[in-house]
C-alpha cells in the first residue's frame, strides 16, 4: 500500500508538470499563430523561397497540437492515478509510447539530415538578401519585423550590415539601421563596419550550437522521465482490482 501510494504521488506530481508544460506550450502556440508582429511573419516577404522554409509558418499550429496532446497526456495521468481508473492509465500509457517513438524518430532524422537543413538556410541566404534590399525601408510591416527579430537576437541583417546596401532605408538616409551600430542614432557605413555585428542567420547557429549540450541534456532527461512514467503507469495499471 505505501509503495502504491509513493507511485500515485509520483504519477500526479509528474502529471501535474506536464499538464502546466502543456498549457504553456498551447499558449504560446496561439500567441505565435495569432500575433502579426511574430518574426515568422519575416518569411512572407521573401520572394522565391525554398518551399521547405514556409513550412516553418506552421511552427504555430505544430506547437498548438503538441501542447494540446501534453495537456491531454497530463490530465489523463493525473486522473488516472487519483481514481485508479484503468482506462485512462492504459490511454496516457499508449500516448506516452507514441511520444516517446516519435521523439527517438525525430532525434534520427535530425541527425541523418542535419547537414541538409544547415544547406537549406544557407540557399535563402540570397533570396533574404533580395527582400532586405527591395523591401527594409519600403514595406513598413517588413521593416518593423526586421527591427524586431534584430534587437531580440542582437544581429545585423542576415549576414551582416552590407545586406542593407541598396535598400530604399539606406538610399533614403545613407545610414544603416540602429542596431548594426549598437543603437547608435546615426549608424553611418564606417560605424556599422566597425561595430562587426553578427548577421542574424549566424546568431541563430551560435546560439542552437552553444545550448546543443543543454538541449541534449533535456532531451535525456525527458525521455528518462518518460519511460519512468510507462512503467509506473502500467504497475499501477496491473495493481488495480488486486
Amino acid at each position: 500500500m505505501c509503495c502504491s501510494g509513493l507511485l500515485k504521488t509520483f504519477m500526479f506530481i509528474f502529471n501535474g508538470v506536464i499538464f502546466l508544460a502543456g498549457a504553456a506550450i498551447l499558449a504560446v502556440g496561439i500567441w505565435v499563430t495569432v500575433d502579426s508582429s511574430s518574426m515568422l511573419g519575416v518569411l512572407s516577404h521573401i520572394e522565391d523561397a525554398p518551399p521547405e522554409l514556409a513550412q516553418l509558418a506552421n511552427v504555430g499550429y505544430l506547437l498548438i497540437a503538441i501542447g494540446a496532446v501534453l495537456a491531454l497526456m497530463g490530465f489523463l495521468g493525473c486522473c488516472g492515478a487519483v481514481t485508479e481508473s484503468k482506462c485512462m492509465l492504459l490511454t496516457f500509457f499508449i500516448i506516452v509510447l507514441i511520444i516517446f517513438i516519435a521523439e527517438v524518430a525525430g532525434a534520427i532524422v535530425v541527425l541523418v539530415f542535419q547537414p541538409l537543413a544547415k544547406e537549406l538556410l544557407m540557399t535563402v541566404n540570397e533570396k533574404f538578401v533580395e527582400s532586405i534590399r527591395k523591401d527594409y525601408g519600403r514595406d513598413e510591416g517588413f521593416t518593423k519585423l526586421m527591427n524586431e527579430t534584430m534587437t531580440q537576437l542582437k544581429c545585423c541583417g542576415y549576414n551582416n550590415y552590407t545586406d542593407f546596401t541598396g535598400s530604399p532605408f539606406e538610399t533614403r538616409n545613407n545610414t544603416y539601421p540602429e542596431t548594426c551600430c549598437n543603437n547608435l542614432t546615426t549608424c553611418s557605413p564606417s560605424a556599422a563596419a566597425s561595430a562587426s555585428k553578427v548577421g542574424c542567420f549566424n546568431a541563430v547557429v551560435k546560439f542552437i550550437e552553444d545550448n546543443t549540450t543543454l538541449i541534449g541534456g533535456v532531451a535525456l532527461g525527458i525521455a528518462a522521465l518518460e519511460i519512468a512514467a510507462m512503467v509506473v503507469s502500467m504497475v499501477l495499471y496491473n495493481n488495480i482490482g488486486k
